[in-house]
């Protein structure tokens, strides 16, 4: 079914969670062995651990969390981002809208990517603005402990990614409500659907075939055309099979 809902759509939008990239081995810490896992390491929720308040008061722990349960640099695309490549390169995918932060969908070639909590490939310094990549702050020889400072003014470099306490960035949240607006059809995978305001996108679209594909249940799974519960890798790559991409 899913087949030919994308075959009769005009402009299929693809919008996925954490659960995209847990097939490449990247946890989900929401989850709650990741939450268990947290509190019993660093002490705090990793919600805490997250926010903004955290990062400028306590940017040691905020670091070392960081690069040890947020940053895979060896981490490869799955089934299901290299399935949402091949569908844009067929014309059969128009945009990716990611709540992840970690690159794959790029890695796996997709070009129209709208990431609404920013990416750990990217690196700047708060105070001169000076950007880096992710091999800048994983370098030690650039860090005092847990924490990359910046060459040119010796502040804090920071990941461009969105905490706790801060807002989405407009432009992009603009980019993602327009995408999702256009849509007839809206794929949405690998997420619960229960944070805000990344949730509420759903909110705009008005199309056609609205589908999910996550292992549990979700606040929309009333409201959709298609419900899908099983791993979003094998959905993916049965789609590329029936479409011969």
């Amino acid at each position: 079914m899913l087949t030919d809902i994308l075959k009769n759509s005009i402009n299929t939008v693809f919008f996925g969670g954490a659960g995209v990239s847990t097939e490449s081995n990247i946890p989900d810490f929401r989850s709650e062995s990741g939450l268990y896992a947290t509190r019993e390491l660093y002490g705090h929720s990793p919600e805490e651990l997250l926010s903004y308040t955290f990062f400028a008061d306590h940017p040691q722990l905020f670091f070392r969390y960081y690069k040890e349960n947020l940053i895979f640099a060896d981490a490869k695309p799955n089934a299901a981002h290299i399935a949402l490549s091949k569908l844009e390169k067929a014309g059969l995918l128009s945009t990716v809208v990611t709540q992840n932060v970690d690159g794959l969908h790029q890695l796996a070639g997709s070009l129209n990517v709208v990431e609404l909590h920013g990416s750990n490939h990217r690196q700047y310094c708060i105070k001169c603005g000076t950007k880096y990549d992710l091999r800048y702050i994983l370098n030690t020889e650039n860090c005092d402990g847990f924490v990359p400072k910046c060459k040119k003014c010796g502040s804090t470099v920071r990941p461009d990614v969105v905490l706790y306490e801060e807002q989405l960035d407009d432009s992009v949240m603009r980019a993602a409500t327009l995408a999702i607006k256009a849509a007839d059809c809206l794929i949405v995978g690998g997420t619960s659907l229960v944070v805000y305001p990344v949730a509420g996108l759903l909110r705009y679209f008005s199309g056609n075939k609205l589908v999910l594909i996550n292992k549990g249940k979700t606040p929309y799974d009333n409201h959709a055309d298609l419900v899908i519960n099983e791993n979003i890798g094998a959905v993916m790559s049965d789609i590329i099979e029936q479409l011969c991409l």
